[in-house]
């Protein structure tokens, strides 16, 4: 019996970010360098597959440095950046210390405390409790920056000097929500401060506008990455508001429950900026096992960012 045709449409850019790929890079480097384990403050990116890969290798993925028993072992700092409290509290260890945090998310620690030098009362436009939020808003003296969420709490904010008001951004929020905050901050405050450029990071705007472009062309649209992957949970919203009201997050294959799979002939699919290509395919592979399948890829544009590695993991080779 024949399978029924069903055309996949790949969104591209999709899937790692230089950011994950320099934070990967630096917890496979520091096992090759100085051999396992090698401890990691949270998950080193949002994404299972990619902590499991890691803790294979020899990796420890720790809540809290007092979780550490080895003050001589090196400690990785996940990508999202973290309080300052965190790196001077291994500085007081002694610590052998590698910050993973994605430069794109350094910019932004250094423009609050620019702003917060310059006299500046901040407002960080956020998801509570996200690792990247509490990072930014650690860089700072507690009560410095002030959370917001959405447009309905701009008319809730309570601010010192109205002419002494800056905002910042998380990297990976829905580039449309953020722009209805941004309206509602500078209607509300005139001359709010905004960053020299935008926050919100490259890869988060190229795999929303990739969405967009193949979301009107498709029935269902699946999005692979990890519950807690803001970006990627922001993708969903984005295929539910262009064109795709059933978009879903799939972390793997296995996930999948095809008595609600049926009957389709047009699927799109994309991956947030922690989750590997092989997961992709994975899902590819999965259709193919129940359709006859093509797949096209839609290219919105293509991505050549590259980020450095640590300066003590470029100049010690590694063990061979």
């Amino acid at each position: 019996m024949s399978k029924p045709p069903l055309k996949i449409l790949l969104a591209a850019p999709r899937g790692f970010c230089a950011g994950v790929v320099r934070a990967i890079d630096i917890v496979e480097r520091a096992l090759a360098i100085y051999g396992a384990p090698v401890y990691v403050r949270h998950e080193i990116v949002h994404n299972k597959f990619v902590v499991d890969d890691l803790k294979a290798k020899g990796a420890i993925f720790v809540d809290e440095l007092d979780d550490i028993p080895d003050d001589d072992r090196p400690v990785v700092f996940s990508a999202h950046g973290v309080p300052k409290s965190v790196p001077a509290a291994a500085t007081a260890r002694h610590m052998f210390q590698l910050d993973a945090t994605c430069p794109l998310v350094t910019k932004v620690h250094m423009e609050a405390q620019r702003h917060h030098a310059e006299g500046f009362e901040i407002i960080l436009i956020g998801h509570k409790g996200h690792p990247e939020v509490i990072g930014t808003m650690g860089q700072l003296p507690q009560g410095a920056v002030v959370l917001i969420e959405t447009p309905e709490d701009v008319g809730q904010l309570t601010v010192k000097d109205p002419a002494k008001l800056a905002y910042i951004t998380q990297t990976t929020l829905s580039v449309d929500d953020t722009r209805d905050v941004i309206a509602a901050l500078q209607a509300r405050f005139p001359s709010i401060k905004g960053p020299y450029k935008e926050d919100i990071c490259y890869a988060t705007t190229n795999r929303q506008e990739a969405v967009k472009v193949i979301a009107p062309q498709v029935e269902l649209l699946l999005v692979v990455g990890a519950p807690n992957s803001s970006n990627s949970r922001r993708l969903v919203e984005v295929g539910e508001r262009n064109g795709t009201p059933r978009s879903m997050l799939v972390q793997r294959a296995a996930e999948l429950d095809w008595s609600t799979l049926k009957g389709l002939s047009t699927v799109g699919i994309t991956a947030g900026a922690s989750a590997p290509e092989l997961l992709v395919n994975e899902i590819i592979d999965a259709f193919r096992a129940h359709y006859e399948v093509s797949v096209e890829q839609v290219t919105l544009r293509e991505e050549n960012v590259s980020f450095k590695l640590p300066r003590e993991l470029r100049e010690v080779p590694a063990t061979p």
